[in-house]
């Protein structure tokens, strides 16, 4: 079987849920990932995407980075149109609602995320778009 360290996208998130985050929660590098579990901006459907957070505060943070893609990640864009989101931590589910960090809150956030993911910083320097750090806030 492959380890989820080795997994991406779908498989990352079946495997999670199969084993309640048992396998998948810890991922490369010593970081760790939830679902993200957003409603599709034009389908209507729930989309899931596995990505490395940080916990802080009480809130979780995530980044849109797309690789340092022009474009920013699908989830982002249906999250801007509605905030309201699952999550879920190893075997612990709960809603939240979603916002970008602050001008004032992003630089503390971004730099615990670079420390969770220090590609974050390569992937800034590709793209002109400004890399957002979404908190997740419970609702």
């Amino acid at each position: 079987m492959t380890s989820a360290i080795d997994l991406h996208g779908p498989a990352h998130v079946a495997r999670y849920l199969e084993t309640d985050g048992a396998d998948g929660h810890d991922w490369r590098r010593g970081t760790t990932v939830l679902l993200l579990t957003t409603t599709g901006r034009r389908s209507g459907e729930a989309r899931t995407s596995p990505l490395i957070y940080r916990e802080q505060g009480g809130a979780y943070l995530v980044v849109a980075s797309r690789g340092g893609s022009d474009a920013p990640p699908a989830w982002f864009l249906n999250l801007e149109a509605n905030p309201e989101v699952a999550v879920q931590i190893k075997a612990e589910r709960f809603t939240a609602r979603a916002r970008i960090a602050t001008a004032e809150e992003k630089p503390a956030m971004w730099a615990a995320m670079v420390d969770a993911w220090p590609d974050y910083d390569s992937y800034q320097e590709r793209t002109d778009r400004e890399i957002p750090v979404v908190v997740l806030e419970r609702a």
